[in-house]
């Protein structure tokens, strides 16, 4: 399995090389260059394994210069109870015959990225071994939030490489920001952008893509990378946990061997829900994936109409990991759809960054509307989804999830397709506990409250620990104070490669 980039301009090469990249030169991203296919009595297969066997059955065929054992020593070391608080790493949870919810945050941080993110370092740090790299590796994160944290977590102490977290000032949640501004570590920086995620994230990608940037860290012995899910060994661990739930729905007998389920997804970035696409392409049965997104609903927009215009007002919402307005993971879906037409696929990434827009074409957009259907949630509608689930089902979720719980009452309202769903839940109802207890408790009980106090609160009132990424967070020191615009983020760059270049002297 070789990979090569969507603009056309670099690749094919091996996953190490994509891996240890993270994105490609020529601006595009790392796609494989063939399909990986299973079976219905391979996915069946699945459904005696731990999750730890199924990572390593799907990762195998898309890591194929890793060799057996450097895989399962991959996963087991990511996968492991010192990590996750749950023995099956993504539990499925039943809420009625013909729903489940898919927990993705049982990690470290709380929330869906550490899925990824634990096994990230190690896929990396062996990317490096194998393609004989002598420097160091710099890890560039522009977060919404939870990325963040979860890839400094990942990454804290881990040999050759240091990480670098690029956060909107006033963008992430007070429990988000505290988690980031406390990280040990000494390879580690964490910085505050004056503007939103899109400007935090088209400050790290245009470092990416500066010659003379690559050219300044190299002379201090350092090469960029990304733990964002422009990277392909972020986005390939994110496949297995959709087969994981399918193999547990066939566990349970809530599907039949080869019954298609839907799946939906809370998604900003787009590479959540890719996963999901890349999936199908391998043959699990998804009839439909269905994107849930808050107010700034660019990709609801999209999936309706072919046009993806980002040209509107960016809102700050109650599910923060979702404010997004340019969702990079769309570009491998277009590239994948067009048959691997690279020139169309540069030419409306040039439109998007000259105006702001593009439309595909009649066929593309046709395919998406078949593999796709998309509605979104205001903040309203998501406080409400956050109390309907509880008085419904007795579960308590996180704004994110709420937000794709309420999208799947609309899917089966406006379709009438009954058939089994599952629905990502991204974050512990913890991690954004001032909307969930605003929610469940009312605006009388919680107003005046911080964060820190409503996370009891909400313990107390759901009989749910407060997880241990998040028990003790406000006495924790902040080590992470520095605030820059984005204009300033390539000299904080090149002085954060100069103190690490000094601290592996």
């Amino acid at each position: 399995m070789l990979y090569t980039s969507t603009r056309g301009n670099y690749g094919p090469l091996p996953a190490a090389g994509a891996i240890k990249l993270g994105i490609a030169p020529d601006g595009g991203l790392f796609v494989p260059t063939d399909r990986v296919m299973l079976s219905v009595e391979d996915i069946q297969a699945m459904t005696h394994m731990s999750y730890q066997q199924r990572a390593a059955n799907i990762l195998g065929p898309y890591l194929a210069d890793f060799t057996p054992n450097e895989i399962k020593r991959s996963v087991d070391n990511a996968y492991d109870a010192g990590s996750f608080d749950h023995p099956d790493v993504a539990p499925l949870v039943d809420l009625d015959a013909g729903l489940s919810v898919l927990e993705l945050w049982h990690g470290p941080t709380c929330a869906f990225k550490d899925m990824a993110l634990q096994i990230l370092p190690h896929l990396l740090v062996k990317s490096m071994e194998k393609t004989d790299e002598d420097a160091g590796i710099l890890i560039l994160v522009a977060t919404s939030g939870d990325t963040g944290k979860a890839a400094l977590e990942g990454f804290k102490d881990v040999p050759r490489t240091a990480i670098m977290v690029f956060y909107p000032e006033k963008g992430v949640s007070q429990v988000q920001k505290m988690q980031m501004v406390t990280q040990e570590g000494g390879n580690v920086g964490v910085y505050a952008v004056r503007g939103n995620f899109d400007d935090t994230q088209s400050g790290v990608k245009a470092i990416f893509g500066d010659a003379d940037m690559q050219h300044a860290a190299a002379e201090r012995g350092y090469k960029f990378s990304s733990a964002n899910s422009i990277n392909w060994g972020r986005l390939v661990p994110q496949i297995v946990y959709y087969f994981s739930a399918y193999a547990d729905l066939l566990a349970r007998k809530r599907v039949q061997p080869g019954e298609a389920v839907n799946f939906v997804v809370p998604t900003g970035n787009f590479g959540n829900i890719l996963a999901g696409f890349y999936a199908k392409q391998m043959g699990l049965p998804v009839h439909r994936l269905v994107c849930a997104a808050n107010e700034n609903n660019v990709l609801t927009d999209f999936i309706a109409t072919g046009t993806y215009d980002r040209n509107r007002d960016f809102k700050r919402t109650i599910s923060p990991s979702m404010d997004i307005l340019i969702s990079s993971n769309l570009e491998r879906l277009l590239y994948e759809l067009t048959g691997h037409d690279a020139a169309r696929v540069r030419q409306w990434m040039a439109d998007l960054m000259a105006k702001g827009r593009y439309t595909v074409d009649d066929e593309t957009r046709e395919q998406v509307q078949s593999l796709f259907w998309s509605e979104y949630a205001d903040d309203t509608a998501t406080m409400s989804s956050i109390k309907d689930t509880h008085r419904r089902y007795g579960y308590v979720v996180d704004t994110h999830t709420a937000v794709g719980l309420y999208v799947y009452h609309r899917y089966r309202q406006s379709t009438g397709d009954e058939r089994p769903t599952v629905v990502l839940s991204t974050a512990s109802p913890f991690k954004f506990n001032a909307s969930v207890a605003r929610a469940l408790l009312g605006e009388e009980q919680t107003s005046g409250r911080d964060e820190f106090e409503l996370l009891q609160m909400l313990s107390d009132f759901s009989g749910l620990p407060v997880p241990p990424g998040l028990s003790g967070l406000s006495r924790r020191p902040v080590r992470h104070t520095t605030v820059v615009d984005r204009e300033q983020m390539p000299q904080a760059v090149l002085n954060f490669v100069a103190q690490n270049q000094q601290r592996r002297n």
